[in-house]
């Protein structure tokens, strides 16, 4: 890669990052077309689902200020699309224009998709260069979710936790707002408005009755809030089952009269049982892929958290810690104390950096690791998972 060709990357993973909450199902992507002699002739980022793709975007601008667009460069932080979907493929609209090289930041593992788009552009004599691994490593987490939605079929799981220094998530009288500042607080509604769905108990709708949207945006589409209820008893008249948005109760059995007055107040109500008596949280979330949820924001408390964190589920911490400390009895998670050390789970950080006076710290399972060989070709067996683990 040149300098010009991973400044132009950035940019257009800047572009993609715009769109953060607009493209669900489909992954966020930026793409920026221009010259090699460093001239900008059109950007785009992928619109709504069943709009315009990232590349078609950039393409329409681009033809207002360079109608002629043969030997041009088009820099996409995801391999363009091979498939007609709601929209034509990627490919082929490049290939009409004429363009020279295109520039992937990381390949799509999408089935219909797959190296296909490559393959088709350098057929037409396009040339394809792929980024080095810091940039596809970028795109990589940009678009996480999607990535494990495709490879995995469940979503990428991000547990948030606030809490003290001593790890109390509230008082033993049960009061827990506000434990961390606004700013905290602030910077939580940006990683709700990442998420295709926001996961939460029972216990705490009946507790706090929260809204679980994002209030940030509170005009903007919102994700589906999912409600682990295994006996049914969050209330009709619940916040979270208000619109705007949608709200899934995933449950045991379904109660016929308590389902009947959920559904009446716009929830769905969706029996889910596991062999242990409880809300089998493997099926939720693979129902939950296949509903087209890439990344799901669990917002829960210490019992469904470390329910969570037991199945395995977990792929990422998102914990805000208070510099106070509160003492008592109400930790992070629910589970009877170890006796072995080797029992432990165990988790690497990723980032720390301070929201306001608290700090926000993001972790994940001790091994994980990007595999950019997952991404960045297609074997002769396809992809391996990407999500690799010591």
């Amino acid at each position: 890669m040149s300098p010009l060709d991973r400044t132009r990357l950035q940019e257009a993973l800047s572009l993609a990052e715009s769109v953060i909450g607009m493209t669900e199902p489909n992954p966020r992507v930026g793409c920026i077309i221009g010259s090699e002699s460093g001239e900008v002739f059109g950007t785009g980022a992928t619109q709504q689902a069943g709009g315009p793709h990232a590349e078609v975007m950039a393409l329409r601008e681009a033809a207002a200020q360079a109608p002629d667009l043969r030997g041009a460069t088009a820099w996409v932080t995801l391999e363009p699309c091979a498939h007609h979907g709601r929209t034509p493929p990627c490919c082929d609209a490049l290939i009409a224009a004429g363009l020279g090289r295109v520039v992937v930041a990381v390949q799509d593992p999408f089935p219909q998709v797959a190296g296909d788009g490559i393959a088709r552009l350098r057929a037409a004599g396009m040339r394809v260069d792929m980024a080095d691994e810091v940039i596809a490593a970028a795109a990589w987490e940009l678009n996480i979710g999607f990535f494990s939605r495709v490879l995995r079929q469940r979503p990428w799981v991000r547990v948030k936790v606030a809490a003290s220094l001593d790890g109390r998530t509230g008082l033993d009288n049960g009061v827990s707002q506000w434990i961390t500042g606004e700013a905290a607080r602030a910077d939580g509604q940006a990683w709700r408005k990442r998420a295709s769905a926001i996961l939460t108990g029972v216990g705490t709708v009946l507790a706090d009755d929260p809204r679980l949207n994002v209030r940030s945006e509170p005009g903007s589409w919102q994700p589906l809030r999912v409600v682990a209820d295994s006996a049914l008893r969050t209330p009709p008249a619940a916040r979270i089952l208000a619109a705007p948005g949608r709200a899934l109760i995933a449950t045991v059995v379904r109660d016929g009269p308590r389902a009947a007055a959920l559904e009446r107040n716009g929830a769905e109500v969706l029996a889910l049982p596991s062999p242990d008596g409880g809300v089998d949280l493997q099926g939720l979330a693979m129902e939950l892929a296949r509903r087209g949820v890439n990344e799901l924001h669990v917002e829960a408390g210490a019992g469904l958290t470390a329910a969570i964190l037991k199945s395995g589920l977990a792929d990422e911490l998102l914990l805000y810690l208070a510099p106070r400390l509160l003492g008592g009895q109400r930790g992070m998670v629910a589970w009877p104390p170890l006796q072995r050390l080797q029992d432990t789970l165990d988790f690497e950080w990723i980032e720390a950096t301070l929201a306001g006076n608290d700090l926000r710290a993001r972790l994940r399972p001790a091994g994980f690791r990007f595999s950019p060989g997952a991404v960045h070709a297609k074997m002769s067996v396809g992809f391996t998972d990407g999500f690799t683990r010591k």
